[in-house]
């Protein structure tokens, strides 16, 4: 699963089984989720069973995969009941089997199929040709809003970036807040280890954390979450440049615009237009496929919308470092953990001390996350290195930061008390398998897990076969 999806999925997992049954009656909820939150394995399984007309035994499922991709399966299938698209049935006198649930699988036939007067996907706006708004006008809405965004979160440095950008509305800085993504003290704002991993991410994994935050909120403003996220998969659906009427939508969804158009997802004329348009950031939140062009290179490089982006940071041994960009975004984020000394109007120069790396790590950004910064965005020159980065460099950027700690928590679920070692190893291999085993003690027969309800599902299953068997 890619890691704009992560979150998402996360939120969607903690739903109760009322409000899944309500989202999938959507068939462009049910072909977003198809299309965004499953491994291709999954989809397999899924398309495979569409159509079947009955349950398909679990045994048979098995022979569809190879023994040596045992972990993908049990992964893939853990994935489907958490998002309740897949169940187990049990027949007397017949194997148990898999099927799909429903109205998940109705609607997905729909999705694929076409037909219905659902309106899911959208209505088409039959607005005159001299009212439309080009694509390189909604690209440029939705790069100087973002940007607004991200120049908020990383404009504490005193680099000036709002200058040309927009304004953001309090309910914006609320949600930034909210999320813990900066902080803030008096007038002035720093931001946060999660919100310098936040601005490292690709566009989609901002778009789609910045969403989850408003959806854990949109309940305190009194919205239905059924029709926030209704809302938010069909955006993926449809297409850029297209202008859409609002007269089928809720007065939630009605809301909804208002506030996606602050983080320049969703373009309206004026806020009592008939019509809104989607950008770049809302077409593209079901795909896989960048979210904005390179209207602004500062832009894109700072996000690293794409593995081709190119890079612009010379680092030496003697923690010098030379950036070759004249974006007051990117310079802003080097000025978070780099003490800045020069600026020419196309490269700025400076120097890594253990005081700026300090401060960094004080407002809770990672020596990681500085490696990890550096690494992507290295000059050309750099990449001709075996390392890339100097390995003096990222030994000593780690050890400035565990001068301040020494010990790294886990937060996760402890299995003991097994009665026999038989009963130890199943679940223990089992999590191994599928990822989520951080420690083990076979001496002890204990073992610590990230989550447990993969593990839980797998002793479930294993007592209902002990009863069937015995």
């Amino acid at each position: 699963m890619s890691s704009s999806s992560m979150r998402s999925f996360e939120y969607l997992e903690s739903l109760p089984g009322t409000v899944f049954n309500r989202l999938y009656k959507q068939p462009s909820t049910a072909l977003a989720i198809f299309r965004r939150m499953l491994p291709q394995l999954a989809k397999s399984f899924v398309m495979a069973m569409l159509y079947m007309s009955r349950p398909l035994p679990i045994p048979d499922l098995d022979t569809w995969v190879r023994p040596g991709s045992r972990r993908e399966q049990y992964t893939a299938i853990d994935l489907l009941e958490r998002l309740q698209i897949l169940k187990r049935t049990a027949e007397p006198n017949k194997p148990r089997s898999y099927v799909l649930t429903n109205p998940f699988a109705a609607s997905l036939r729909q999705a694929l199929t076409g037909g219905g007067n659902h309106k899911s996907f959208g209505v088409p706006s039959n607005k005159h040709v001299e009212d439309e708004v080009t694509i390189p006008q909604l690209d440029e809405f939705a790069r100087r809003q973002w940007e607004g965004v991200l120049g908020y979160m990383v404009g504490s440095t005193g680099i000036g970036l709002n200058d040309e950008g927009a304004d953001l509305s309090p309910s914006v800085k609320h949600l930034l807040k909210y999320g813990r993504l900066v902080e803030v003290r008096g007038r002035s704002v720093d931001i946060t280890q999660d919100g310098f991993a936040f601005v490292l991410q690709e566009v989609n994994a901002q778009v789609w954390t910045i969403l989850v935050l408003y959806l854990e909120n949109a309940e305190e403003l009194g919205m239905d979450r059924v029709d926030v996220l209704s809302f938010l998969f069909m955006l993926g659906s449809l297409e850029l440049g297209q202008g859409y009427s609002k007269a089928n939508l809720t007065e939630t969804q009605l809301q909804m615009l208002l506030d996606l158009g602050d983080f320049g997802i969703i373009y309206q004329n004026t806020p009592d237009s008939d019509s809104y348009y989607p950008t770049r950031l809302a077409t593209t939140l079901t795909s896989d496929a960048g979210a904005l062009r390179s209207a602004s290179a500062g832009f894109d490089t700072a996000l690293r919308s794409s593995n081709d982006d190119k890079g612009f940071v010379v680092i030496e041994t003697n923690y010098r470092i030379y950036a070759y960009t004249s974006s007051p975004l990117q310079i802003a984020i080097l000025s978070l953990f780099t003490r800045l000394s020069t600026r020419y109007p196309n490269m700025v120069s400076g120097k890594m001390t253990r005081e700026s790396v300090r401060r960094a790590i004080n407002m809770g950004i990672t020596g990681d996350q500085i490696i990890d910064f550096l690494y992507t965005h290295a000059h050309v020159q750099m990449r001709k290195n075996p390392t890339v980065l100097p390995p003096t460099v990222v030994d000593q950027i780690r050890l400035w930061q565990i001068e301040g700690e020494r010990m790294k928590s886990t937060v996760g679920f402890l299995f003991k008390d097994f009665l026999s070692a038989a009963e130890y190893e199943g679940p223990c291999q089992y999590a191994g398998d599928i990822g989520v085993l951080k420690w083990k003690n076979d001496a002890k027969r204990m073992f610590f897990v990230t989550r447990h309800e993969h593990v839980a599902t797998y002793l479930k299953s294993q007592k209902e076969k002990r009863r069937e068997g015995g």
